[in-house]
């Protein structure tokens, strides 16, 4: 039964993300995948807290779309998720809701609340960042960059970053209290509960959106636009292939998002473990 459930939750849900233009064909097939296996071998709270990034983060990226279009140009990957960017999002939550199920420990809740926390906090910097009055600076040298560099942040980008992750942790905790029979993941007395899980979820997201943006500026490959000039993600622009400028192979967009998502899931365990929640 919990596998019909999920079925059927998901496929509404990444139904009409696809048919809103948000997911391709690709990323349709593995939010549903995603978002079944979740559900089955997890309990609402688990692919409740994913759907709450899923949904908030396909709404931020539509609102106000034209006037982020110039930064956008620019990214590897924009637009609609594809199965890359589905996976790179929550396939490493998918693995501690399975290791959850196989060895119950509070850890792998406060792993994932963090992965969440991190992929939700990175999303919501980057299109609420985008429309920023101020040029973001360089996380590295603190240099003005323009828009939609890789590595570039802004106070608005940093405050939404701080949102996403405090989002993530009061979605996760409405989700406890509002579903009949859902078992707490963790042993806190549920007066404490919800502070400290989007305490650590904020602090959690913050740092996966930080890392997240560190490792793009030092890591992803860059390249320059030989007509226009401009520092970008992708490899064309302007209608023509674009120069490699700096990076290392393999570290592509979604390389660098599970990246961030993997400082986000482990701050998240370090606090839990230093204020012996887990």
């Amino acid at each position: 039964m919990e596998w019909l459930i999920g079925l059927a939750g998901s496929s509404a849900i990444a139904g009409a993300a696809y048919a809103k233009r948000s997911l391709s064909g690709s990323g349709l097939a593995a939010a549903v995948a995603l978002g079944t296996t979740m559900y089955a071998i997890g309990s609402a709270i688990w692919f409740g807290s994913l759907i709450a990034f899923f949904l908030s983060s396909t709404l931020w990226s539509k609102w106000k779309k034209r006037a982020k279009t110039a930064a956008e140009s620019g990214y590897e990957k924009s637009g609609r998720r594809d199965a890359g960017q589905v996976f790179a999002n929550g396939g490493l939550g998918l693995l501690l809701c399975a290791a959850y199920g196989v060895w119950p420990h509070p850890l792998w809740w406060y792993g994932f609340l963090g992965v969440m926390a991190a992929v939700a906090a990175d999303t919501w910097a980057t299109e609420i960042g985008g429309l920023s009055r101020t040029p973001p600076r360089s996380i590295k040298t603190g240099r003005r960059v323009p828009p939609g560099t890789s590595g570039g942040v802004s106070r608005l980008g940093l405050g939404a970053s701080l949102a996403g992750g405090l989002f993530i942790g009061a979605a996760a905790w409405t989700l406890l209290a509002a579903v009949p029979g859902q078992a707490a993941p963790d042993s806190i007395a549920a007066a404490a509960r919800p502070a400290v899980w989007v305490a650590v979820a904020g602090v959690a997201g913050l740092i996966g959106s930080l890392a997240d943006s560190w490792i793009g500026a030092t890591w992803q490959p860059m390249y320059r636009c030989e007509v226009c000039g401009r520092e970008i993600e992708a490899a064309r622009h302007c209608g023509r292939p674009a120069m490699r400028i700096r990076g290392r192979a393999g570290w592509n967009n979604d390389a660098v998002n599970v990246a961030g998502s993997v400082a986000g899931g482990a701050a998240s365990a370090l606090l839990a473990l230093a204020f012996g929640l887990a």
